[in-house]
């Protein structure tokens, strides 16, 4: 702000204000008057949160000292340094604490105009060089006071903020405008999700087998050649065993180690669409097991591992990777085959539980032990799972096993086996998973146009500012005005 219009002035805040910090809260203290106090927390950038008012006692030579009157600027001296509203006095005797500055100024500037620069050099970056300390920020009595305000003639000033205030009210209802789209988008999403695992997002193969006169594979027909299959790979895998230990069976009692996996209690579930049933995730899937516990590192030499922030909106985002070396001692045991399940075993309650599908991109690649890796049996889509499981009806199926650990939800292996999910045959399955991904790939694109548009929001908020402070968004906003009239002539 070196290059001032004409009639401008930049002034230390002390010459056109008086800075007070508020009270140091005293908890052995209790005589005096309790009073509702404010706290930095309650400041929000432009406007006084009272929704969580705590009380002190202040004494009488006190209550002035720290009161509040119409027209004050609220300074955030910690948490977020230089934050700040102006009190409009719509509470009385409200006082404030010591992480607070009270700025009260003398007339010659607009509250609204410091708490906008402010805004401006907080956002900019401008403000941290008033700032003292280095993992927890202060801004000091002695930085607020010498802190440098841009000082136009004060009817400048208030056209500014007006045109401010005009030009953000119109961002805001955009704002709202594109929350309420990013509302929709989440909501039809679960939509879909639900749509799916009940049978309603695209024609169940027994309506098409109805309506095309043929037969068709019902899901619990599936279901028994997928256990064959769940058997005859524990075998396979058993008899390598032995054979490795050089004890090859010579009748067929080992096979009676095999554990079955327990059918799924169906008592009081919905009645499933004509062709459907219910399983288990431990009857569909050949394999069940943990991610690495191993350190990964920055050296993208070697295989990245899929961590648990890598899973978002039941995909995978591959942004951010880590990664071990390629001869890491747990490979190839734990790498990745295309079609394997990620599950979230460990996270926030929000979280635990999230989903995704690994595509075979990039490949090789492991997984990290926060996570469970589900391999499904042939004739099973793990992409269908995932979307069970994402599912209003599989976040209440998490709600209803998760445990918490230290402020930490958890669902092992053994509960994510005991998962009941519907089945569908095999080609259903197919025409739902493609139906999902065809709506998912709409809605991410739709949410990356709003993420762009608020972007650009937040981008032209600091423009307005910026322009407001060199003397340019009230000349701009007048000439707008004249080029309208002249087109309307």
């Amino acid at each position: 702000m070196s290059h001032l219009p004409s009639g401008w002035k930049l002034l230390p805040l002390a010459e056109v204000a008086e800075v007070c910090l508020g009270k140091m809260l005293d908890k052995k203290r209790t005589s005096g008057v309790p009073m509702p106090y404010l706290r930095n927390i309650n400041v929000r950038w432009g406007h006084i949160d009272r929704s969580d008012l705590l009380t002190m006692p202040f004494q009488a030579h006190e209550l002035e000292r720290f009161g509040l009157r119409h027209g004050d600027v609220l300074v955030c001296e910690g948490g977020e340094p230089g934050r700040a509203a102006v009190w409009t006095g719509d509470a009385k005797d409200l006082k404030f604490q010591k992480a607070l500055h009270r700025v009260r100024l003398n007339g010659e500037v607009d509250p609204r105009w410091l708490v906008q620069q402010l805004f401006l050099d907080a956002h900019r970056g401008a403000l941290s060089e008033h700032l003292t300390g280095t993992t927890i920020r202060h801004f000091t009595g002695e930085s607020i006071k010498a802190y440098q305000v841009v000082v136009p003639p004060l009817d400048t000033q208030r056209a500014i903020v007006a045109a401010i205030e005009a030009h953000f009210s119109r961002l805001d209802a955009a704002t709202a405008t594109l929350e309420r789209v990013q509302r929709n988008l989440e909501r039809y999403r679960a939509s879909v999700l639900k749509a799916a695992v009940e049978g309603r997002l695209v024609p169940t193969e027994a309506e098409l087998a109805k309506k095309e006169g043929r037969s068709y594979e019902p899901a619990s027909v599936l279901l028994r050649r997928v256990l064959a299959e769940r058997r005859r790979r524990w075998e396979e895998a058993e008899l390598a065993k032995l054979k490795a230990k050089g004890k090859p069976p010579t009748d067929d009692r080992w096979k009676s180690r095999y554990e079955e996996p327990a059918a799924p209690d169906t008592d009081g579930l919905p009645e499933l669409p004509e062709g459907w049933c219910w399983a288990s995730v431990d009857q569909l899937a050949t394999e069940v097991c943990y991610g690495t516990s191993a350190k990964t590192g920055d050296d993208d030499a070697g295989v990245p591992v899929i961590r648990m922030g890598n899973i978002v909106n039941g995909a995978l985002d591959l942004s951010e990777l880590k990664f071990l070396p390629s001869n890491h001692d747990e490979f190839p045991s734990l790498l990745l085959e295309p079609g394997d399940l990620l599950f979230n075993r460990t996270n926030s309650a929000e979280l635990v539980g999230k989903t995704a599908v690994y595509s075979g991109i990039p490949s090789p690649c492991s997984f990290a032990s926060y996570l469970i890796r589900v391999r499904v049996a042939g004739g099973c889509r793990a992409e269908f799972l995932s979307a069970f499981i994402n599912s209003a009806a599989g976040r209440r199926w998490i709600a209803s096993v998760v445990t918490q650990q230290v402020g930490q939800a958890n669902v092992n292996g053994s509960k994510l086996r005991a998962c009941v999910l519907p089945l569908p045959p095999t080609s259903e399955q197919v025409r739902i998973v493609d139906a999902v991904d065809a709506a998912a790939t709409v809605t991410r694109h739709l949410a990356g146009d709003v993420a762009a548009v608020r972007v650009r929001v937040a981008r032209l908020r600091q423009s307005i500012l910026k322009w407001a402070f060199e003397g340019r968004l009230v000349e701009s906003s007048a000439s707008m005005q004249v080029q309208r009239a002249a087109g309307s002539a």
